[in-house]
């Protein structure tokens, strides 16, 4: 008997393994929402690493923003009114402007958000990130009625207090001021002095997706989960959209990487009522407060102007809304398609529409930056790069700096610009914005400083990593295999 006592401890080893993970594997199995690389890659890490897989699964392994929330985000969507545009406040309609050959894309982008394209939009691309702070700053000043602001980033330096001041003296003329930061993003400035006395001269302020006790909190929602749109709503005229946080280039909690490269868009028209519309829909889930009454009011309806559309995701929507939105545009371009992004851990759908666009003649360029301030996402991006190359994909590592702007450009025509970044954070666990737009001097203004980024690059050669080693690149695909966990 003494000899088969091994035998049965081990099996109440394993028995006692699998009933501990027994349950973490069926939510992986039942949830509708894991993709099947993702499905595998929690297996695998339960199965191997039981005790450390089973943590990570409870923090990490459901996209949830928690009941209350999913209870509150759809009574606001309800009580929201529908996009009114012209002077009669008729419901926005879709434009007759929209070239046929690229009216699929904005058709996509509507079913993401439900918001059409609207022609009449003008706007401004700024030289450099300082130069939209200050001209933030300005329109805050000129502000009659309202402003509305949110970011994921706020610190405390030059670039976040002079829009701080700037709220502060639009609140003390009587402009109804609120701001929404998220709470981990801009946990520096939320807990300043300076919240406080932004608070105290009437600017409405919140903090998004708030974390409180996380141990509490892991129970109800992801607590990475994150907003990280950028947006500003002037008077419901004025706008702005793009990848600069409330800070200086400089990024001081960062610094090693700096300067942090951004591109930002001023625009003015009937677009700036959707970015009004995404930030109604956030206050509203977060603050009880109503303050649709400004998605209500009728205004002049601009003629001259390109034609633009917002398009504003998270966690909330289909998952594959994003990834499905980029390789769109990818598999539209004809003869030239230009990404930029900070941190490039595709979907293989998107790493295969980048491909498939080199393949079939179109001038393809990836540009990225050498030093990433995240090193798994910068040792994983490297693993993608021997496929785009070996397709005919240029791709640049930007040295300069930490190049932070996130755009999609195809043919010269229409331009992509926003918060999204190509990774599985934007893609699934973050709010996000952008815009998409029609018209060839913007596009090319965005293409102008794309050229720029260009040309303070490095061009990275198949020669070069055909001559990585071996423990290089077992080191970087294991890093991407984290991927679908992340």
């Amino acid at each position: 008997m003494a000899a088969f006592e091994p035998f049965v401890h081990d099996a109440l080893l394993v028995a006692l393994h699998f009933a501990v993970i027994a349950p973490f594997l069926l939510r992986v199995m039942l949830h509708e929402r894991t993709e099947t690389p993702a499905r595998v890659a929690w297996v695998a890490v339960l199965v191997s690493f039981p005790l450390f897989g089973v943590l990570a699964n409870a923090i990490f392994g459901n996209v949830s923003v928690g009941r209350r929330r999913s209870k509150r985000l759809l009574e606001v969507e309800k009580a929201l009114p529908p996009l009114a545009l012209p002077e009669d406040g008729v419901q926005a309609a879709w434009t007759d402007d929209v070239p046929e050959e690229y009216e699929h894309l904005f058709r996509l982008g509507q079913s993401i958000c439900e918001m059409p394209p609207v022609d009449g939009n003008q706007s401004t691309l700024f030289e450099g990130s300082d130069e939209a702070i200050d001209a933030m700053a300005a329109d805050i000043d000129a502000a009659t009625d309202h402003v509305h602001l949110t970011t994921y980033i706020w610190l405390t330096d030059n670039s976040g207090l002079k829009v701080a001041e700037a709220l502060k003296r639009a609140a003390r003329r009587g402009v109804i001021c609120r701001a929404i930061a998220d709470d981990i993003g801009s946990m520096r400035m939320i807990r300043s002095e300076h919240w406080k006395d932004m608070r105290a001269a009437g600017v409405r302020l919140t903090s998004a997706l708030p974390i409180g006790n996380p141990l509490l909190r892991m129970f109800r929602r992801r607590l990475d989960l994150r907003n990280h749109r950028k947006l500003l709503v002037i008077d419901d005229r004025i706008t702005y959209c793009g990848s600069r946080n409330l800070a200086d280039a400089e990024f001081r909690i960062k610094p090693r990487f700096a300067p942090w490269v951004d591109i930002v868009m001023r625009v003015e028209g009937p677009v700036a009522r959707q970015n009004q519309h995404l930030f109604v829909e956030d206050w509203m889930v977060q603050v009880d407060e109503d303050p649709s009454d400004v998605l209500r009011r009728p205004f002049p309806h601009r003629t001259e102007g390109f034609v633009a559309q917002v398009i504003g995701s998270g966690p909330t929507d289909r998952r594959s809304a994003i990834p499905e939105l980029f390789e769109t545009l990818m598999h539209t371009a004809r003869r030239e398609l230009v990404v930029t992004t900070p941190y490039y851990l595709p979907a293989e759908s998107i790493q295969s529409a980048l491909r498939a666009a080199a393949y079939r003649g179109v001038d393809t360029t990836l540009v990225v930056p050498a030093r990433n301030d995240s090193w798994v996402v910068g040792g994983a991006s490297r693993s993608y790069y021997l496929t785009l190359l070996e397709a005919g994909v240029k791709i640049f590592e930007y040295q300069e700096g930490l190049l932070h702007a996130k755009t999609l450009t195809l043919d010269g025509a229409a331009t992509m610009l926003g918060s999204t970044n190509l990774d599985p954070r934007s893609f699934r666990l973050n709010f996000e914005n952008n815009l998409l737009f029609c018209d060839r001097p913007m596009t090319e203004a965005v293409r102008a400083r794309q050229r720029l980024y260009v040309a303070k690059s490095r061009a990275v050669t198949l020669e070069e990593v055909r001559s990585w080693s071996v423990g290089r690149r077992l080191w970087q695909n294991g890093l991407a295999m984290l991927g679908p966990l992340l």
